[in-house]
């Protein structure tokens, strides 16, 4: 059986489609299921069963036998949320606890991290464990996967080294986009934002630059399609590479112009795109730049291109969004 935490949530549902494609059914769904329009993301996908994230903890325990891994997805992503002690309960504690678990009783385990880690970029982008602990998140939800990917390097290979799984590694996801975000709200893709923004004014508004040294539409991240994550996770799973932490993006930083321009061209419009002032309550932590260095990855035996920016737009745009699919 393979576990997928937050499986109901954008990047989880993927994640089961993604093994239902490759032959998978006897998949446990973990996630706490009390919202109708993210349940609807497993829709027509095949499992074995559904679980409470409460109540997985003791199961997982009692049941390790029948786990052949954990895909761990499951976390509090809000940006904006400042209550710490959530993000240490959700997003660090519970980690911990499985992990330990899945190395108590030689199972796999898959997670997520996220490029929030990296801050400003002071450091780079660069998936160095011998840097990590550099890293300065600007945001508690940076700094909740920030503390547990320190607490995994320093129980892999520090000095309180005290079990680690059998095989792991946990991956810095960059601007994840894709189909399965209709509920993500405030927190969705710039993409998504775009296209429904388009839907309803023909037009675009983009954040303005608040930095001399980027013009308005120029602020760049690193985008990846979510079909291009899951398959890097399946690669994971069944080929098990070295383990560690790895960048996951695709090595190439888009401005928000181009993504707004490229979902246009998707919908059949010209582009019609102004500029607001960034919210007051993100601009002070918000990043003007990210690009994932994939060289850990590409050397850890994962060959496949990315898609590129305009193509993965188009397939979302046309096969999801237009009808509001899921996949």
């Amino acid at each position: 059986m393979i576990v997928v935490t937050g499986a109901a949530g954008f990047i989880g549902s993927c994640m089961v489609k993604r093994l239902n494609e490759a032959g998978y059914s006897d998949i446990l769904a973990v996630d706490e299921f009390s919202r109708p329009e993210k349940n609807r993301n497993l829709e027509g996908k095949k499992l074995w069963g559904q679980m409470h994230r409460n109540n997985f903890v003791r199961w997982l325990e009692r049941n390790h036998t029948d786990v052949d891994a954990v895909i761990h997805l499951g976390a509090r992503t809000d940006t904006t949320e400042q209550n710490v002690q959530i993000f240490n309960e959700l997003n660090l504690e519970y980690s911990r606890a499985l992990w330990m678990i899945c190395a108590g009783f030689d199972i796999p385990l898959l997670y997520a991290s996220s490029a929030a880690t990296y801050g400003l970029g002071e450091h780079g982008y660069i998936d160095d464990h011998a840097t990590i602990h550099l890293l300065k998140p600007l945001n508690p939800y940076g700094q909740s996967k920030q503390d547990f990917d320190v607490w995994v390097l320093e129980t892999a290979f520090g000095s309180s080294v005290n079990g680690q799984p059998p095989h792991w590694a946990g991956f810095k996801f960059f601007n994840v986009y894709g189909p399965n975000e209709y509920h993500k709200g405030r927190m969705a893709s710039v993409i998504f934002h775009t296209a429904r923004q388009i839907k309803a004014t023909g037009a675009m508004k983009l954040f303005r630059s608040h930095r001399p040294d980027f013009q308005d539409g120029a602020q760049s991240r690193d985008f990846i399609y979510v079909k291009d994550v899951v398959d890097v996770l399946l690669h994971f799973l069944e080929k098990k590479p070295e383990k560690g932490i790895y960048n996951l993006g695709t090595g190439q930083a888009r401005t928000f112009l181009d993504l707004a321009k490229g979902t246009f061209h998707a919908m059949g419009l010209e582009p019609q795109i102004s500029f607001i002032d960034t919210p007051m309550d993100i601009r002070d932590t918000y990043q003007y730049y990210t690009q994932a260095n994939m060289d850990k990855l590409r050397a850890a035996g994962y060959t496949e291109p990315f898609i590129g920016l305009e193509e993965g737009i188009t397939d979302y745009v046309q096969r999801y969004l237009k009808e509001e699919q899921i996949w």
